[in-house]
């Protein structure tokens, strides 16, 4: 599993639920209904203070593990992406690459 932030361009339904994504200069699908779950940040590394009523986006950070397709391959592996959101900016990172979660191929 890879571990990082790199901004992504994402597409949500109206709910906010992560559809499609753009990615490195490729575009992909949304496979597979998203997981969604918050974490805690430690945001006095990121904030010079906290900013009054900004509890709860300040504190938690919102997750979402996706399952993605090339948006030209629709018949492609899928890859397993961990993004996030940043509550006041609505920016999206890719926090993690699940290699771990795709199929193991065995040698030829």
């Amino acid at each position: 599993m890879g571990m990082f932030s790199e901004s992504v361009e994402v597409v949500c339904t109206p709910a906010g639920m992560p559809l499609k994504l753009a990615w490195a200069g490729r575009h992909y699908t949304v496979c597979a209904e998203p997981v969604r779950w918050y974490e805690r940040r430690q945001w006095w590394v990121e904030e010079a203070r906290a900013p009054l009523g900004s509890g709860s986006g300040l504190v938690d950070h919102e997750i979402w593990r996706v399952q993605v397709r090339p948006a030209d391959s629709p018949d492609a592996e899928s890859l397993t992406l961990d993004l996030t959101r940043h509550v006041r900016s609505g920016r999206w990172r890719l926090l993690r690459i699940h290699d771990a979660l795709l199929p193991l191929r065995m040698p030829e």
